[in-house]
């Protein structure tokens, strides 16, 4: 399992649908793999249907190609639908992996399991599948739900307390910048992984 951070970083709102775009785009093609995708957090953009940025896990047989095509900087050509007399056609976003940035024992982490709340499929509030995770020694804690097993719910949750843990104590030491941060700093404009085409959002075929 890994976790996939789409961000337009301080782009336009251009840029925001463009992230709304590609995370259509990427759950269409993992999708097709027969990968198992699940959205955990986004930020909203301005415009309707838009997104600042959206987190997303990803697990599956060869998921890694998948991941590797979509690594780095993400062009979106295509005139402006919303400054229609722009001269700029050419928008960017990234996308970066957010690996186990470390390794926890089931020791230092209180597991609890609850009922799913919320929209969901058949099982939701009948089992108790849902799984929150705290550190004992920060107290930071997760909380996931899906309509999965109550053990793919624990490895997700582990791993997304173990990029908690590191974004906290990043602030903590102030010595570096938690990676969503530096992501949203460090996208490069040009030499892109990708390049999408038009409203339809689509690569051209050589």
């Amino acid at each position: 399992m890994a976790l996939l951070f789409f961000s337009s970083a301080r782009g336009p709102d251009e840029c925001t649908l463009a992230v709304a775009k590609a995370v259509t785009q990427f759950l269409k093609e993992a999708e097709q793999q027969s990968l198992t995708t699940e959205i955990i957090e986004s930020v909203l953009g301005d415009k309707p249907n838009t997104f600042r940025s959206v987190l997303l896990s990803i697990e599956g047989v060869e998921c890694d190609q998948l991941i590797q095509r979509w690594l780095g900087t993400i062009q979106w050509i295509c005139q402006s639908p919303y400054r229609p007399h722009h001269k700029r056609k050419n928008w960017f976003f990234g996308v970066t992996c957010l690996a186990n940035p470390m390794e926890l024992n089931d020791n230092t982490i209180e597991f609890t399991t609850m009922k799913s709340s919320g929209a969901g499929g058949q099982h939701v509030n009948k089992t108790e599948s849902a799984v929150r995770a705290t550190h004992l020694a920060t107290g930071i804690s997760v909380k996931v739900q899906t309509e999965r097993s109550q053990h793919a719910n624990k490895r997700l949750a582990k791993l997304l307390l173990a990029h908690k843990l590191a974004e906290y104590a990043a602030e903590q030491t102030q010595q570096q910048k938690n990676i969503r941060q530096q992501f949203h700093y460090s996208i490069l404009r040009g030499n892109s992984q990708l390049v999408f085409y038009g409203e339809k959002f689509q690569q051209r075929k050589d």
